[in-house]
C-alpha cells in the first residue's frame, strides 16, 4: 500500500475526499502550480526567491504574515526556543545549527505548541514532529523537547556539509519533509532568537570585521577593471544584506557584484545564474583578484547557482551573504559544498582554462 504523503494540517480533509491515487496525482499539479509550497523548488533539493536565497529576481518574498522577532511569539514558544539554544549550547553546536533547528521547530510544531500530545500527521510528535515508527524514539521520547532536540541535532552533525548549506536544505535533509522549502520562511525568525535569547548575531555566517581584514586588497593589483572593482565592493563592507537591493545603502549577492562592476564600466545581469554566464571561465583554483565565484544546489548545472561573491586573492573574498550578516570578507576553500568549479572573469570573451 502506497502511503499518502505528508498535508498541511488546513489540507489533510483531502484525504476523506480523494482516493490515495487520487491524492498523489492532485497533489503533483497542485504543487506544480506553487500552491503549496513557500518558494519555487529548484533542482538540487534547494530553494528559489524563498528569502534565504542570497538575491532577488528569482522568486518571491517570505510571506508578511510570518513573525520575525521573539516578541511576536507566545511564553510556549519563547520556552521551547530557549530550551533548543540551551541543548544546542550543551553538546557545543555551533550557532548555525540552533538557527537550522529553530527554523525546523517554528515549521514542524509551531515552536512546540501544535502536535506535541496527539499526532497531527501519521504518529508525528513533539517539537520536531519525529516519528516514533521511523526510528526517532518512543512517544514519550519524542515529546520531551530536550530528547527530541538533542536527537536533531545528532542527525544534522552526520550530514556533510551541513554548516555551509542553506537552513531549508540542512533542515530538509534531516526532516525529510514532503514541503522542503517550507523552513525557510522562518529563518528571520531564527536568526531573531539567537540574538534575543543568546546574544550571539550573525549566526549564519561570521564575517570578518573591517578592522581585522587587513590592507585592501586592490592596493597591489594594478590599475583596470579588476582592482576598480574591488575598491567599490571592499568600500562597502559592514552595510547591510537586503534580499533585492542593489545600493547604495544596502545589498544582496549579485546587486553588489553589478555596482561593483558598473563602477569599472562593465555591465552585469542582474541575477546571479546569469552573472555566471557574463565572462570567460576559469577554474576556481586559477582565480584571479576579480573573479566571480558562485554557488549552487546543485554543482553541476548552473541553472540552481544561488550565490555569488568575489574573489580578493590570498584565498579571500568579499560577499553580500544573507540576512543578519554586513557585508565583509571571509575565507573561501575550493572544495566547500555547492561551489561550483568555475569562476567567471567579468568582461572577457569566451571561456578558457
Amino acid at each position: 500500500m502506497i502511503t499518502p504523503p505528508r498535508l498541511p494540517p488546513g489540507l489533510r480533509f483531502l484525504r476523506l475526499l480523494l482516493p490515495v491515487a487520487a491524492l498523489a496525482g492532485f497533489l503533483v499539479v497542485v504543487l506544480a502550480a506553487g500552491l503549496l509550497v513557500v518558494g519555487q523548488f529548484v533542482p538540487g533539493g534547494g530553494e528559489a526567491g524563498d528569502g534565504t536565497t542570497c538575491e532577488a529576481g528569482t522568486g518571491e518574498a517570505p510571506p508578511e504574515d510570518v513573525p520575525q522577532t521573539s516578541a511576536e511569539l507566545d511564553a510556549v514558544q519563547r520556552q521551547t526556543a530557549a530550551t533548543i539554544i540551551g541543548v544546542a549550547k550543551g553538546m557545543a553546536i555551533p550557532p548555525r545549527g540552533w538557527v537550522v533547528a529553530l527554523a525546523t521547530a517554528m515549521q514542524e510544531s509551531q515552536m512546540g505548541t501544535v502536535g506535541m500530545d496527539v499526532a497531527v500527521d501519521h504518529d508525528s510528535l513533539g517539537v520536531f514532529q519525529q516519528r516514533p515508527s521511523q526510528g526517532w524514539g518512543s512517544p514519550d521520547q519524542v515529546r520531551d523537547p530536550v530528547y527530541a532536540t538533542r536527537t536533531f541535532f545528532e542527525r544534522l552533525l552526520t550530514v556533510p556539509g551541513w554548516e555551509t548549506m542553506p537552513v531549508t536544505r540542512a533542515a530538509q535533509t534531516v526532516q525529510r519533509s514532503a514541503f522542503p522549502n517550507a523552513y525557510a520562511k522562518w529563518e528571520s525568525l531564527a536568526n531573531s532568537l539567537v540574538s534575543d535569547l543568546a546574544g550571539v548575531t550573525g549566526a549564519i555566517q561570521e564575517c570578518v570585521p573591517a578592522a581585522e581584514a587587513g590592507p585592501g586588497p586592490a592596493a597591489a593589483l594594478p590599475e583596470g577593471v579588476a582592482r576598480t572593482a574591488i575598491e567599490f565592493a571592499t568600500g562597502e563592507t559592514g552595510k547591510p544584506y537586503v534580499w533585492g537591493a542593489t545600493g547604495p545603502s544596502s545589498y544582496d549577492c549579485s546587486g553588489l557584484m553589478l555596482r561593483a562592476y558598473e563602477r569599472a564600466g562593465i555591465i552585469l545581469p542582474r541575477v546571479s545564474r546569469d552573472q555566471y554566464k557574463a565572462g570567460a571561465h576559469v577554474p576556481v583554483e586559477q582565480a584571479q583578484p576579480g573573479d566571480l565565484l558562485f554557488w549552487a544546489y546543485d554543482e553541476s548545472d548552473p541553472e540552481t547557482i544561488h550565490h555569488v561573491a568575489m574573489y580578493l586573492g590570498n584565498g579571500q573574498m568579499m560577499e553580500a551573504q544573507q540576512s543578519d550578516v554586513p557585508l565583509g570578507t571571509r575565507a573561501v576553500r575550493w572544495g566547500e559544498p555547492e561551489l561550483l568549479p568555475l569562476a567567471t572573469r567579468p568582461g572577457t570573451g569566451s571561456d578558457r582554462a
